[in-house]
Formats: structure tokens, sequence, C-alpha cells
């Protein structure tokens, strides 16, 4: 029995159509079609029934489903066991968005190099798109980026970053207690935007005010919306482990808003399905030590 007829008919079945199965596994519907048939003839069974280009599951696939996804398993963790390598290892290439190169590689590396003295990080910084490009093409072996799904990739929640409001110190926040999204909506702005669903849901927390905010400053810079903050030129809505040194040193004071919520940065570190360089134990260690939030996926 092929492995890769298996590997089809579980595709099939999880996008619900064979044209998608087709792109996912990057084959030709047809190759697909040959492929159940294939396996319809080893096991001597109608996997499908087919009117035109619908199809239903036939009771004996049915049947068959759950044990295909538990071959696909067997043989993947069979595969990573023949080809494996956490020990023998000597470099790590790492992908990663401009946050995480700034404020969470500089925190964990130290700790990686302390545990494995001989490894060589080399680390590329860029887009989540560009990095799970580099991933796929194997040019990486690990990308921490934001939200991201693949059919080759696997995903493992690594850190959820609060955003919070932040002000000067002199700022009368600082002071009035409680404070409501209307008060935020009275003052200037540093709006610091990266494209994250949870800017989109700050932006439909303004779209609730009597009057529209005053953002005198859109920023897509992190560095530059802390420093106009700092010098007192307007608030901003900052992911909390970016302005960590300077809530520390009193430049910056951070202010609860209730209406915030759970809103988050989520950094989640991708893989590929196939690859024989498995470190997601190093990275859950990581989060043992250094006692992160793991994010859920």
């Amino acid at each position: 029995m092929n492995i890769e007829n298996i590997e089809a008919f579980v595709y099939v079945i999880h996008y619900n159509s064979f044209n998608k199965a087709a792109d996912a596994l990057f084959l030709s519907q047809p190759s697909v079609t040959a492929r159940i048939q294939s396996l319809e003839r080893d096991l001597n069974t109608l996997l499908f029934e087919r009117e035109g280009r619908n199809f239903t599951l036939t009771d004996k696939g049915k049947q068959f489903l759950p044990f295909a996804g538990q071959i696909l398993q067997s043989y993947k963790k069979g595969k990573q066991l023949l080809q494996h390598v956490n020990k023998d290892y000597n470099e790590l290439r790492v992908g990663c968005t401009v946050s995480v190169s700034n404020y969470i590689i500089p925190e964990i590396l130290p700790w990686i190099k302390n545990k494995h003295v001989h490894l060589q990080i080399k680390v590329t910084t860029a887009p989540t798109e560009a990095i799970l490009e580099m991933l796929l093409n194997k040019e990486i072996d690990i990308g921490f980026v934001r939200n991201v799904t693949h059919p080759h990739v696997d995903i493992l929640g690594f850190y959820e970053d609060p955003i919070r409001l932040f002000v000067h110190p002199s700022h009368p926040f600082v002071k009035k207690k409680p404070l409501t999204i209307n008060d935020v909506g009275r003052e200037s702005l540093v709006f610091f935007e990266c494209g994250s669903l949870d800017w989109v849901k700050i932006h439909r927390l303004f779209a609730t005010l009597d009057h529209p905010p005053q953002i005198e400053y859109q920023i897509d810079n992190l560095e530059t919306a802390k420093k106009l903050v700092a010098k007192g030129l307007g608030i901003s809505f900052l992911p909390e482990l970016c302005v960590r040194q300077e809530v520390k040193e009193g430049l910056l004071v951070p202010i609860d808003i209730q209406a915030l919520g759970g809103l988050s940065l989520r950094t989640i570190l991708i893989t590929l399905k196939e690859s024989s360089l498995d470190v997601s134990h190093l990275f859950l260690d990581i989060l043992k030590e250094f006692d992160w939030k793991i994010t859920a996926t």
C-alpha cells in the first residue's frame, strides 16, 4: 500500500475538495484522483460515492478514515525517528519578524548557547510571508511569525504579548481611574500599526466612539512610536514586552483600559512537517525556563 495514496485520501477529506487537496499536495487534480483510485484497488472497496463534481464518503470510507490518519501519523513519527538529529545538529537557521528579532531573540539566544555551546545560530529578519516562503524552500529551519497556516507546516504557539495603553509619566491618565475607551478617544494618539488582527479590534473599538480619535501620528516602526510617547507627543497602544525597558526606566507608564480585554500580539513557531530537524523540544524548554505562556493553535 502506497503512503502517498493514503495521504491523498486524508487531504481530500480534510479540504472537502479534490482540487484543494491537489493544490496542498502540489499535484494536479487527476493525479489525486489516480491516487484515490489506486488506494481503492488496494483496499478492494469504494471510498467515495461520486455524483458529477460532488462526492461523499461511503460507509467503508468512513470506517477507514481514522485508520488512515493513524497510518500517516505513525509514518511521520517513524521517519523522524530514523532521521533524528536532535543531538547532532550544529547549526540553527532562524527566521523571525522585526519585533521578535528585537525583543524575544536577545532573551532566548544566551540561554540556547548556554545549553548548546557548539551550536551556531543564524538569524534572518523578514515579514511573516517571506519567512514562510524561506521555510518552505528550506532556507531556514524554524520561523517565528504572526498568525499563519499552511498544510506543510507545523505550528507551535510560542508567546502572546499583551497590548496595553502607554503614556508619558506626566500624563493625567496616570492618576485618573477608571478609564474608558471614550477617554482615550479625546487624546492625541500615536498609532503603531503592525497588521495584526488585534489592531483591527482596536479600530473597531474606535468605531464605537461618538467622534473619531485624534490620530496625530500613524507609525509602522515600534521604536519610533515609543520615542514619540516618551517625548509626550501622544499616547499609544503597544505590545507590553516591547516597552518593558522603558517602563523599568520610568519613561513610559502602562494604563489599564478594561475595553481592551485580552488583546495581544501572538508569536508562533513554525517548522516543516517533513523536517528531519526537530527542535520543538528546545523551545518548549525555553517556554518553561522563561515562564512564557503557550498560545493556543
